[in-house]
């Protein structure tokens, strides 16, 4: 097992500086994972980083992390970050949406985004931590339905992280008909394989190098 081919090198922080960014590129470049993930304002700036690098890819969170902004905010964001590098986005979905039985508006806001993405892989981050079981199911299902590559369990930013528990409603309900993506608080290297052994086939986290070398972190992420 590539364990380090299953990594998206994350760092998100809004106190993250340019130094932070560079060496998370470096980071990436040393262990080759599959890529890193930043904000849309740092995404020229690693792809320029990895310019000449042909297996590191670079990762873009949009509406991200609370997802609360409008649908037409979140389409520009990962627009610009396209032209600016990005090859994979990672969206928020509409929690409060969700939770007011508007399925067809997180459905259509999915949808939109997975055309503006057009050939880029799109991961639909549903956050688990605020969802009961049937509302995993349910967002999982409304993410494949939109035609979204990954579902992914969380930001890191909210209550929890990830769960085998919620890796396996998702897992079942997306049917094979989309990819799991594991996120918070994955920082081990028993942990990680735990995930991979459920059927996950990315894992986000700041703690790919602990991951890697079998260490540890206090990395939240």
């Amino acid at each position: 097992m590539d364990i380090n081919r299953y990594i998206d090198h994350t760092l998100l922080k809004s106190t993250a500086t340019i130094a932070d960014i560079e060496q998370l590129c470096n980071e990436a470049e040393t262990h080759n994972f599959f890529s890193v993930c930043v904000h849309s304002c740092h995404v020229k700036l690693a792809k320029e980083r990895l310019y000449t690098n042909r297996t590191v890819k670079v990762c873009c969170v949009i509406g991200f992390p609370l997802g609360a902004m409008s649908t037409e905010a979140k389409i520009a964001e990962l627009q610009q970050a396209k032209l600016d590098g990005a090859t994979e986005f990672d969206m928020v979905i509409n929690i409060g949406w969700l939770k007011s039985g508007r399925e067809d508006l997180v459905e259509e806001e999915i949808r939109q985004l997975k055309f503006a993405a057009s050939n880029s892989l799109l991961k639909v981050i549903i956050e688990t931590c605020y969802l009961s079981g049937e509302e995993i199911i349910k967002a999982s299902q409304l993410a494949v339905a939109a035609g979204a590559d990954f579902v992914k369990t969380s930001t890191g930013f909210g209550t929890g992280g990830a769960t085998l528990e919620a890796i396996d409603l998702m897992r079942k309900a997306v049917n094979g008909k989309a990819k799991l993506k594991a996120s918070g608080g994955i920082r081990d290297l028993k942990t990680a394989k735990a995930y991979i052994d459920a059927g996950v086939s990315r894992i986000g986290t700041s703690n790919g190098i602990a991951i890697v070398t079998g260490t540890s972190s206090q990395n939240t992420y």
